[in-house]
């Protein structure tokens, strides 16, 4: 069977297409694999649906810039940001409407950014495609989140 492998004794099973393009999730949110690195979230970025993409792009140099030595990795479906020993810091995922950015210690921050959550430190920013964000606030936030202690995940 062209495209198949065996797994055990079990039926043959369609080898996955390393070539296709990953599946979107509910809001368009890219299905990418758990990994650590910048390759992962490069995956996620070049996945995330139209005018999300250059956002995406658009985070991640100005998360490198405003947090040197930055780590990286995709978990949940999400590009997580953090420093090495400290913990995660930051991660976005894709919705239907707009691109929700969550500052996990985001109460800390001065000022605290605009969308509140259930969980008292988080703190988000939704970038919508047609709204300019403030990209002077957002490397403000990141260089404060970066130094304040991260989640552990």
């Amino acid at each position: 069977m062209a495209n198949e492998k065996s797994v055990g004794s079990a039926k043959a099973v369609p080898e996955r297409d390393e070539a296709a393009a990953p599946a979107l999730l509910s809001g368009g949110n890219p299905q990418i694999p758990k990994g650590y690195g910048n390759a992962p979230v490069q995956a996620y970025i070049a996945a995330m649906p139209g005018w999300k993409s250059a956002i995406g792009r658009r985070l991640d140099a100005l998360i490198e810039r405003a947090a040197p030595g930055v780590q990286k990795a995709v978990k949940w479906n999400s590009p997580f940001y953090g420093m090495e020993g400290e913990g995660w810091f930051l991660s976005f995922h894709c919705f239907a409407k707009y691109i929700k950015v969550a500052f996990f210690k985001g109460s800390s921050l001065d000022p605290v950014p605009p969308e509140t959550s259930r969980q008292a430190d988080v703190r988000y920013l939704h970038i919508y495609e047609d709204v300019a964000f403030d990209e002077a606030q957002f490397v403000s936030w990141v260089e404060q989140a970066s130094k304040l202690p991260g989640e552990r995940m």
